[in-house]
């Protein structure tokens, strides 16, 4: 019986525990007498076990003064981090509606104009919802470089959306954190350059594959022709050949569905109906964008998944003839030494193999077209690349070294790809832990979107950042000079890893075509008639439309 509870019972006087009378009232209040002396007792031995336990942990005054140093400590860092939270007010953005946040202040079909718009009134670090998720989006060279180069690792984590995780399960190299994206990282860049990323080896490749696809554009004789699909073979064979020790005949027809189903691919995975998937993603099965996206994934792997048991039944640790090599020959050598590692895993070669072939395919060959298409726009500028072509290079093979002595062709080159801004938001980023950007507090865990377009769109970094002008690029006297703010890869830890491949080929294949053919569009079509709108999926495509390559050799 606990004395607190008798004595307000007995202020009642309705709970009878003693008789009534004289004898009874003397008798019951001997009872509250024992009962306060037991608890008397009862605190003073609770206290003693207390001091024992506090005697038995801290066995000397010093290990006791250190505890209270600690628990004063521990009270400062919380009174500290609440006050810093305060002080950290969270970014500005659009006030949200309930369920569908910001939805109906963005266009989602052009997704990245409707944030760099929104970037004008908020700042360049505000916040919207797409439904009840909150994005944090970065605007503007400078706050995209603190956040992706100056923290890198606290934005270096990607934002595993349910279209993401339903493409990858967390495996390969685009849609995966942690240890495994680390290491299958490192393995791609170490793999890759071995075969010649970047190098000599693969311009040899390139060079190559500039033959097969001059030949192909020599078909027409100077007729007009989509040249939308050859482009996409030739881009993807060198890919191929890194990937899987060879090319791939143009018409080969299981070559052409891999190649035509990765673009599909890339193009669903922008549309607007999967932005509101990943907001409410018990609607998929009733999306027709999304169960084409997952049949074509399926197909993918089908494909994919047949090449590498082929290639495995004719491996050879002495002759590794490509990346699936090397991946299966690491793998083998793991599980010899008995150190099975959990990051090589049929799983993570498959996802690996459909990312890079994937990437390595489509932003190269969209650069590409674009490229054509600004040839044909602005022929002022066709002439005065082929004017210097023929004057560094002749009728020779154009080579990576040529670059140095092309400074214009180079420029143009760079300015395609920074108009074009064919990956206008980059992938989605999340921040490894709470952190601090120009005075706003992001949460641990925040999706955040790098706007590219914002970057190289920026009016304080770009002279005239919304017209085609090579001289972004040049310097007074005509030499080419590199810009901070060009980051058409992305920077820091998810930079584009085959940036250097990708750079050697819009060099050597746009210079070999431009040293080839003179473009121009179809004899009814002015340039000024040209369609210049992108076609919007995960990439900014040009829409197809035919133009001419007349022969110049």
């Amino acid at each position: 019986m606990v004395p607190q509870q008798s004595l307000h019972k007995e202020e009642e006087g309705k709970k009878k525990t003693y008789t009534e009378g004289h004898r009874a009232v003397t008798d019951r209040n001997v009872a509250l007498e024992q009962l306060r002396s037991q608890s008397f007792v009862s605190q003073r031995t609770q206290k003693r076990h207390t001091g024992n336990m506090l005697e038995d942990i801290f066995q000397s005054p010093t290990s006791v003064s250190l505890f209270g140093v600690f628990v004063a400590l521990l009270l400062l860092h919380l009174l500290h981090s609440t006050f810093s939270s305060q002080n950290r007010p969270e970014p500005p953005g659009p006030r949200p509606l309930p369920v569908f946040g910001n939805l109906f202040q963005v266009d989602l079909k052009r997704l990245d104009q409707s944030l760099f718009n929104l970037s004008k009134k908020y700042g360049p670090v505000f916040q919207v919802y797409f439904g009840p998720k909150k994005v944090v989006v970065l605007a503007g060279y400078r706050t995209v470089k603190e956040a992706l180069v100056n923290q890198a690792d606290e934005f270096g984590d990607r934002d595993i959306c349910p279209l993401f995780y339903d493409l990858n399960q967390e495996y390969g190299i685009l849609f995966s954190n942690g240890d495994s994206w680390k290491e299958m990282r490192r393995f791609a860049l170490s793999a890759l350059r071995d075969f010649g990323m970047g190098r000599k080896m693969s311009e040899e490749i390139i060079i190559e594959e500039c033959g097969y696809l001059i030949k192909e554009f020599e078909q027409f004789e100077g007729e007009a022709f989509d040249n939308t699909q050859a482009i996409n073979y030739a881009t993807s064979n060198v890919i191929s050949a890194l990937m899987f020790g060879k090319r791939f005949e143009y018409k080969d027809p299981v070559f052409q569905t891999m190649v035509e189903r990765d673009n599909e691919t890339i193009h669903l995975m922008g549309t607007a109906s999967l932005v509101i998937y990943n907001m409410i993603p018990w609607m998929g099965p009733f999306l027709k964008n999304w169960t084409d996206l997952m049949k074509n994934m399926e197909n993918n792997k089908a494909d994919i998944r047949k090449i590498i048991a082929d290639l495995k039944q004719t491996l050879d640790p002495e002759t590794c003839r490509c990346f699936i090599d090397a991946f299966l020959i690491r793998k083998n050598q793991l599980e010899d030494l008995e150190m099975k590692s959990s990051h090589y895993r049929d799983e993570n070669l498959l996802y690996s193999v459909i990312n890079l072939f994937a990437a390595g395919t489509d932003t190269t060959a969209t650069t590409l077209k674009w490229s054509l298409l600004y040839m044909v726009r602005f022929p002022q500028i066709q002439d005065r690349v082929q004017e210097e072509l023929s004057r560094v290079v002749g009728s020779r093979q154009v080579r990576i070294e040529d670059r140095k002595n092309l400074p214009y062709t180079d420029a143009v080159i760079h300015e395609i790809q920074r108009l074009a801004n064919i990956v206008p938001m980059a992938l989605p980023h999340a921040t490894s832990k709470d952190i601090t950007l120009q005075g706003h507090l992001i949460k641990e865990g925040t999706t955040v979107f790098p706007l590219l377009t914002s970057v190289l769109y920026d009016e304080s970094e770009w002279e005239s950042p919304h017209s085609f002008n090579p001289s972004h690029f040049l310097d007074d006297e005509g030499k080419f000079i590199r810009r901070d703010a060009f980051m058409p890869f992305s920077a820091g830890r998810r930079a584009c890893l085959g940036e250097s491949l990708a750079k050697m080929e819009l060099f050597l294949f746009f210079a070999s075509l431009l040293q080839h053919f003179q473009f121009t569009p179809p004899p009814e079509v002015s340039e000024d008639e040209l369609d210049l709108k992108p076609v919007v999926g995960l990439t900014l495509a040009p829409k197809p439309q035919k133009l001419c390559a007349v022969c110049r050799l």
